[in-house]
């Protein structure tokens, strides 16, 4: 190919559309941000109210007896478990599971949406600053609703993002509505959020540094 051909055809690939450019960010709303969902089997939406109740207390009982060396709470609690070994329950077996249920509730509550990850994206949410420079927001945390983490318990850890932006954006008060755009990066973490007594807390599965923060505008 000749030097002029060479740069022909370079030029035409300047002029087709999208090629060589970076693509437009993916908007996306707060319930992408979550992982697909997980069939979570519950064996205790078989039980009576009667046979849960007694699994509470069987839990009481043992709790009682392992921190006092309670004989009474002890024999207590073996009553319970006969009680309901003669209704077919494995006693056992529903703790194994009730602790197995709670660990993959918390996994669907700190997991990311691997599609997204690596993605530029555009995401509506509110400002909760968790440092200044300049009167401006260097570093926040992006929430999905209004009072998230101050007035309100925390939403899911992937229900957040921890924002770092140096160029800082002007914030009136808490939670100022705004736009972000970047590539979204898994990364788990705690944030600690001021409060007026003190400070708590605040996990978090995703970040970002991103290019633009701009005001909501609808």
């Amino acid at each position: 190919m000749t030097m002029l051909a060479r740069l022909v055809f370079m030029l035409s690939l300047s002029v087709l559309p999208g090629l060589g450019q970076a693509a437009d960010p993916l908007e996306i709303s707060w319930d992408t941000l979550a992982p697909p969902a997980v069939v979570i089997e519950n064996p205790f939406e078989t039980l009576t109210d009667d046979q849960m109740d007694t699994l509470r207390q069987i839990l009481r009982f043992e709790a009682l007896a392992e921190r006092s060396d309670d004989a009474e709470a002890s024999t207590e609690a073996q009553a319970l478990r006969k009680q309901l070994a003669g209704d077919g329950l494995d006693v056992d077996g529903l703790f194994a599971a009730r602790l197995a249920i709670m660990e993959k509730r918390e996994a669907a509550a700190s997991g990311v949406n691997e599609e997204l990850v690596g993605t530029s994206v555009r995401l509506p949410g509110y400002v909760l600053p968790l440092e200044f420079k300049d009167r401006k927001a260097v570093e926040f945390l992006l929430v999905p609703t209004v009072g998230a983490c101050v007035h309100t318990p925390p939403p899911p850890a992937n229900q957040i993002v921890h924002v770092v932006y140096p160029e800082g954006i002007e914030v009136n008060g808490l939670f100022t509505p705004v736009w972000i755009t970047g590539t979204m990066v898994a990364q788990s973490s705690v944030q600690k959020v001021g409060y007026v007594d003190g400070q708590a807390p605040v996990s978090v599965s995703y970040s970002m540094q991103p290019l633009l923060v701009e005001e909501y505008g609808g």
